[in-house]
């Protein structure tokens, strides 16, 4: 018996194997969850269906969140192959590459527009979706997150002000979803070589300051989230909800 046996779990963010969304779509596998997945454009499906049909996945469908005509349709298909959903993974973030550059100070007004409602706005989108077909199951919503929304973390620039954003959304989506028996919680994981964190200047010194500085010394995998997010989705963590959870070997908790 898997602690996910029966569960439905659609999984949002997959962009290929490195992805973190991918490390929490094998966790949530392994211990039975039947899973679905989205992409945007036939680029990223021609990536994202081989991994979800290797899970036996039969939902591989299109969104892209900032339509809200392409999420009703989503759920359309999901309320028609499944009638019920469980568990809700948001590991969606954009910002154009020029944003995630020198100063924050000269964000564009389109620029800071496309972060909010990629990486934050998204998340309500969803889950205003979302709510009914996981209300009375125990419902889960897990996003990600990082420590740059609450510090300044160089060239994270408008990424960090959007994160701070859906880092307050998961609080107040706790608190109108909690009555329903739906729990909403953030990961806030360290920095992981993935396809869309390389689009970050200078990346490769944070991981290298991670590994450096933090008190286990060294860089979180996708596994490390997944095992987080495994815990999240189950019964384990019934009484957590509005959660921002470190997974960052303990960097967050180092001063100079």
């Amino acid at each position: 018996m898997g602690l996910l046996d029966g569960k439905k779990g659609l999984i949002l963010g997959v962009a290929n194997e490195r992805s973190i969304a991918w490390g929490i779509a094998e966790a949530l596998k392994k211990e039975g969850a039947e899973l679905a997945f989205t992409y945007v454009g036939e680029n990223l499906e021609k990536r994202v269906r081989p991994l979800a049909e290797s899970v036996g996945a039969r939902l591989v469908l299109p969104c892209d969140v900032t339509v809200d005509d392409q999420i009703d349709t989503l759920f359309d298909a999901i309320r028609e192959e499944w009638g019920a959903l469980d568990i809700l993974v948001h590991s969606l973030a954009f910002a154009k590459k020029e944003e995630l550059k020198g100063e924050y100070v000269n964000t564009s007004r389109d620029g800071f527009r496309l972060a909010m409602d990629v990486s934050a706005y998204s998340l309500v989108a969803l889950c205003r979706r979302a709510y009914p077909l996981m209300e009375g199951r125990g419902g889960s919503v897990i996003t990600l997150t990082y420590l740059g929304s609450e510090r300044a973390i160089q060239n994270y620039n408008v990424m960090g002000v959007a994160k701070a954003a859906l880092e307050a959304s998961v609080r107040y989506l706790a608190s109108d979803l909690g009555p329903k028996g739906i729990r909403v919680n953030a990961i806030s994981a360290g920095p992981i070589k993935t396809l869309a964190a390389m689009g970050i200047s200078g990346f490769k010194e944070i991981l290298d300051m991670v590994e450096a500085k933090s008190p286990l010394r060294r860089n979180v995998t996708p596994e490390d989230v997944g095992g987080t997010a495994l815990y999240l989705a189950s019964p384990l963590s019934s009484g957590v909800t509005g959660e921002i959870i470190y997974v960052d070997s303990g960097f967050n908790i180092m001063g100079l």
